[in-house]
């Protein structure tokens, strides 16, 4: 589990696409801390490290997972969320957290408020249901609180803080962005299907 507190991002320092899947290669400061088999979260989605060195760590991407997220689209040189799996006795500053993709978005508008941001996310039709105002969702494998909700999309505020430390200091109109809604709602619902005051 996760808890959508960003600990840095990564580079993406090698690709290799194959018949079974792609594999990354991502550059972070925590590789020496690495163990096989953990798990980390990459701009919000939950994979497993299968190989590190003192420099950098190796991920597989199944092709499920690249049905679900836009990583078949990155490439070389290009910037990620990393968080890796909250321990047990760790401090939980965000929210519950799966790294289970539900969804691709897209950025809609970007504004600067002062020294703060606004962005705007477009939300596919089928996670509408799970995300209300002043709710959590995690966004590129950040945890944020939804600010405004239109018909298709939502809106969040962004400190400083946050804009510098995450890949949305890299993002523009039309990129593409992880969605996870949150996991509270989805229980929510497969207990009340059916019930009947």
């Amino acid at each position: 589990m996760f808890t959508g507190i960003v600990e840095e991002t990564g580079e993406i320092v090698a690709v290799d696409d194959g018949p079974e899947g792609r594999r990354l290669r991502v550059a972070a400061s925590f590789c020496d801390e690495l163990e096989h088999g953990q798990s980390i979260a990459v701009s919000g989605a939950c994979l497993t490290v299968e190989d590190w060195d003192s420099e950098s760590f190796e991920l597989f991407c199944s092709e499920e997972t690249l049905e679900r997220t836009y990583l078949d689209e990155i490439e070389v040189g290009d910037v990620v969320n990393l968080e890796r799996a909250l321990p047990a006795d760790g401090r939980f500053d965000g929210h519950f957290v799966q790294g289970h993709v539900d969804g691709v978005g897209e950025v809609t508008e970007i504004e600067k408020l002062g020294d703060d941001w606004s962005f705007a996310f477009s939300l596919p039709e089928d996670l509408q249901r799970y995300v209300v105002e002043k709710g959590s969702i995690a966004v590129d494998g950040i945890s944020l609180t939804v600010a405004d909700l239109g018909d298709d999309d939502f809106a969040v505020a962004i400190i400083p803080a946050t804009y510098e430390l995450t890949t949305l200091a890299d993002k523009e109109l039309g990129d593409p962005v992880h969605l996870e809604v949150d996991v509270v709602a989805k229980y929510v619902e497969s207990l009340t299907e059916g019930y009947v005051q």
